[in-house]
C-alpha cells in the first residue's frame, strides 16, 4: 500500500480548504494529514484525522495593515528551522512513499534531501514581504524555495495558465458541491439577499468586520449580513449581524450567498470563482500575495473605506459564469506521479 503524507501549511485556513478538495477528490484512504493551529479543527470538523504539529508565527495586523514584516520574515525563518526538525521525525517514523506539501517547504526540504518523491501545491513562485536589508534575506530564502520546486516530481499551482516542466496549473481548486443552490440556502436559511463576511482562519479580518458592519448601517435596505468569524474571532458583533463563528463549509455558504465581502485569501476567491458568487475582496495592507489577488479581482485595500458604494454596486449583480474547477486535475497529476513512482 502507497503510503502519504500530506503537509498543510497552517498559516491560515485557505490551504487546508484547498487540501480537502484534493484529499476528498483521491478518496486518500491512507493518507496522514501534519498542520497546525485551526486547521486542526478544520480538519476533524471535516473527519479527517490531522496530526497538530506546527504552530505558526502570528502576521501583526493593526487596522488592515501587516506590520514589522522584517520581524515577521525572522520569525517565519526560525518556524521553518523547527518545522524541518519536526517533520524529518514524522517522515523517520512514517517511512511515506510519497510526500504532499501545502506550502510546508520543511518537510519538501526532508522529502528532496531523502530522495522520497514529493509534490508541491503553491500559490507562489516567490514571497515579497520586505524591502531594504530584509529584502536581500528574503531573496535567499526564495533562490532556496525556487531550488526546492524546481526539483519536485510536480508543482500544482492553482491559477490559470501554461504548463512548464514539472509546473502544472490546474485554475482554481476547490470542494464540489453536489447540492442545488436553492436547496443549499433552504438549510441555511437564507431567505433574503444575503452578505456572507468572511474574516479568514485568524485575527486580521476584525477591522474589515468593523467596516463592513459600519457600512451596513448606512444602506437602509431588506438585505441579511451573515458572518463566518472564523476560530479566533469571539467577539459580539450585535443583534443584526449573524454569526455562525467557525463552520466547516464555508465553500457552501459562499456558493448560498448573493455577495461575498472578505479578505483577499487565494481560497476563498477561487470559491466564489467557480461557484459563480460576485465578490468583494480587501487585502491586508502590505501582504504581497493578498494585494496581488485583490488587484487581480480589481479591488485594493483603500476600497475597505468605500464598502457602502460597493456593496450598493455589487449586491443586485446577476451571479458569474461558473469557472471550471480544477481539483480534478490537480488529483489527476497526483495519481499520475502515484502510478509512476509504483511502477518504477
Amino acid at each position: 500500500m502507497t503510503k502519504i503524507l500530506f503537509f498543510c501549511s497552517p498559516i491560515g485556513l485557505g490551504h487546508a480548504t484547498r487540501d480537502l478538495a484534493i484529499i476528498n477528490q483521491l478518496e486518500l484512504e491512507s493518507c496522514k494529514v501534519i498542520s497546525g493551529s485551526s486547521a486542526i479543527q478544520f480538519f476533524e470538523k471535516n473527519n479527517i484525522k490531522a496530526v497538530d504539529a506546527y504552530s505558526p508565527p502570528n502576521f501583526e495586523v493593526q487596522n488592515g495593515r501587516l506590520e514589522k514584516s522584517l520581524k515577521w520574515l525572522w520569525s517565519y525563518y526560525k518556524y521553518y528551522k523547527k518545522c524541518k526538525e519536526v517533520s524529518e521525525q514524522i517522515i523517520s517514523s512514517e517511512k511515506p512513499n510519497l510526500i504532499i506539501s501545502d506550502e510546508d517547504f520543511a518537510s519538501i526540504a526532508v522529502a528532496q534531501e531523502r530522495e522520497i518523491p514529493n509534490i508541491v501545491i503553491t500559490d507562489i513562485l516567490e514571497t515579497k514581504f520586505t524591502s531594504g536589508f530584509g529584502a536581500m534575506i528574503e531573496k535567499k530564502m526564495n533562490k532556496t524555495m525556487q531550488e526546492m520546486l524546481q526539483k519536485a516530481d510536480r508543482v500544482i499551482i492553482p491559477e490559470s495558465g501554461r504548463d512548464e516542466d514539472n509546473i502544472v496549473r490546474t485554475g482554481p481548486i476547490v470542494r464540489k458541491i453536489q447540492k442545488k443552490r436553492e436547496d443549499v440556502r433552504e438549510l441555511l436559511d437564507f431567505k433574503k439577499k444575503t452578505i456572507v463576511l468572511c474574516a479568514g482562519g485568524t485575527e486580521a479580518g476584525k477591522f474589515l468586520i468593523k467596516q463592513t458592519i459600519d457600512a451596513m448601517e448606512k444602506i437602509e435596505s431588506d438585505i441579511d449580513l451573515v458572518l463566518v468569524s472564523g476560530p479566533k474571532i469571539n467577539d459580539e458583533f450585535g443583534k443584526d449581524v449573524r454569526n455562525l463563528g467557525f463552520v466547516e463549509n464555508l465553500h457552501e455558504i459562499i456558493f448560498a450567498a448573493d455577495l461575498v465581502i472578505s479578505l483577499a485569501g487565494k481560497s476563498t476567491i477561487d470559491e466564489s470563482v467557480v461557484y459563480g458568487t460576485p465578490g468583494i475582496f480587501i487585502p491586508i495592507k502590505n501582504h504581497f500575495e493578498q494585494e496581488d489577488n485583490a488587484k487581480e479581482m480589481g479591488f485594493n485595500f483603500e476600497d475597505i473605506f468605500d464598502l457602502e458604494n460597493l456593496i450598493r454596486q455589487n449586491i443586485n449583480k446577476d451571479r458569474n459564469e461558473q469557472q471550471q474547477n480544477g481539483v480534478d486535475t490537480a488529483g489527476m497529476e497526483i495519481t499520475k506521479i502515484l502510478f509512476e513512482k509504483n511502477n518504477d
